[in-house]
């Protein structure tokens, strides 16, 4: 019996034994991939990387900023002889604070203008898939002839925060 016992212990060793020396090269093939991608990586970043200084054309991040109109455009629109009101709220969004320096100051104007355009809308056309996108873009087109004429830098967009028709 204790030769049977004895028998069936040394095959498992050596099973065990070879089952570590597999996973030891496995490990150590996966290792040696990664390693060598890695160096092979760092040596073309390294040929077509641009030396500092040498592509002043560079450009920097430069978050939006905002000019939030607190009293809302109101105004009459027709709609099939009727007259109907329409109430926005906007923000001027710019990437140069001189825009919306410009914007402040001759904000009566432009909220004249905005009104016209407004004022100028179809009822129907309004409520048209898309419409406050095109109204949004007109009013931006509006808004930089203005700033344009008084010479002025232009605006990135004109952002409707809220949009009532009644």
């Amino acid at each position: 019996m204790a030769d049977n016992n004895g028998a069936d212990q040394a095959p498992k060793k050596s099973k065990l034994k070879l089952i570590i020396l597999l996973v030891l090269v496995v490990v150590l093939a996966v290792g040696l991939s990664i390693a060598g991608t890695l160096w092979f990586l760092k040596d073309q970043g390294d040929d077509s990387a641009p030396e500092a200084g040498s592509d002043p054309a560079e450009e920097v991040f430069q978050p939006s900023q905002y000019f939030v109109l607190d009293k809302a455009l109101v105004t009459t629109v027709q709609s099939q002889g009727r007259q109907r009101y329409v109430q926005v709220y906007l923000a001027f969004e710019a990437d140069d604070p001189a825009a919306l320096a410009a914007t402040e100051l001759h904000l009566p104007l432009l909220r004249s203008q905005l009104i016209n355009v407004l004022a100028g809308s179809d009822f129907m056309a309004l409520q048209a898939a898309g419409s406050r996108e095109q109204l949004a873009a007109e009013m931006l087109a509006m808004v930089n002839g203005v700033l344009a004429q008084e010479g002025a830098p232009a605006l990135k967009g004109v952002l409707l925060r809220n949009f009532v028709m009644q």
